[in-house]
């Protein structure tokens, strides 16, 4: 092993230390039977899990956010697979400043997309709700299902696609029956990658939510309370254990994309 190679993954694991250590902390102090955020622990109690059970404004909350994150992945995925199709089968004038603009989202700060939709909205004379943040969150979301569906449609093999025209089959038929399915692994991955954004996501659904509060703007609401933070940081470890797991559920049907559309070839 060289010098450098071992100072990088030196450099590495002190880094995903200190990316990680602060969603480490969630699930030690939220087992912890204090109120008082601090070490030494008192003792391991699940009391702060409970309460999570007997706060309505908490499930409201909670019932807002699923419907939010369920329409605006399915919004996003939607726009993403049409999107992601039309840029890798087709070439037209355009093409890249108009997947330019579409992707800009990814690297513009989320206050800025956030206070721009809030202007749009009240310029237009629309109310704040629910479906102003599923907008936002769709906006938010496409660029990422389009990343995700362009690997899946680069892996395809246009020679299936020509054989089923050429055996007489329709391009939407075609579509539905052949191309779908290759990418479906793929679709899947954008709609919980859209879920989980969607799920967690603050800024947007801070300037747009209305009077329908988000899960993640009664979190933050919750921690002008120190007496909450206890319940918060429960609340914290549920949110953290969901998100992993849809991503690892995301990783794996992405690869099974690849891995499907390898063996085809």
């Amino acid at each position: 092993m060289s010098q450098s190679s071992k100072y990088l993954k030196i450099f590495a694991f002190i880094y995903l230390i200190f990316l990680y250590a602060p969603a480490l902390l969630l699930p030690i102090f939220s087992f912890n039977s204090s109120q008082i955020i601090a070490f030494p622990l008192t003792g391991f109690s699940t009391h702060w899990f409970k309460t999570l059970f007997y706060q309505e404004t908490l499930h409201e909350a909670l019932k807002n956010s699923l419907i939010i994150a369920v329409a605006s992945s399915c919004l996003g995925t939607i726009l993403g697979v049409f999107a992601a199709r039309a840029t890798t089968r087709y070439d037209f004038s355009g093409k890249q400043i108009t997947l330019t603009f579409i992707l800009a989202p990814l690297v513009l700060p989320e206050i800025i997309v956030g206070v721009a939709l809030l202007i749009v909205l009240m310029q237009m004379g629309l109310s704040l709700n629910l479906w102003s943040v599923v907008l936002g969150h769709t906006l938010l979301i496409t660029p990422f299902s389009i990343l995700i569906m362009n690997s899946a449609f680069n892996n395809l093999d246009i020679s299936l696609e020509e054989a089923s025209l050429d055996l007489g089959e329709t391009q939407f038929g075609t579509f539905q029956r052949v191309i779908l399915p290759l990418v479906f692994p793929g679709i899947i991955a954008s709609l919980l990658i859209g879920f989980t954004l969607s799920l967690d996501e603050f800024i947007i659904a801070f300037f747009l939510t209305g009077t329908e509060t988000t899960l993640p703007v009664y979190i933050w609401s919750m921690l002008r309370f120190p007496k909450q933070l206890p319940t918060t940081m429960a609340l914290g470890t549920v949110l953290l254990v969901v998100s992993l797991v849809l991503l690892s559920l995301s990783e794996y049907f992405r690869r099974r994309t690849a891995k499907s559309n390898a063996s085809v070839e």
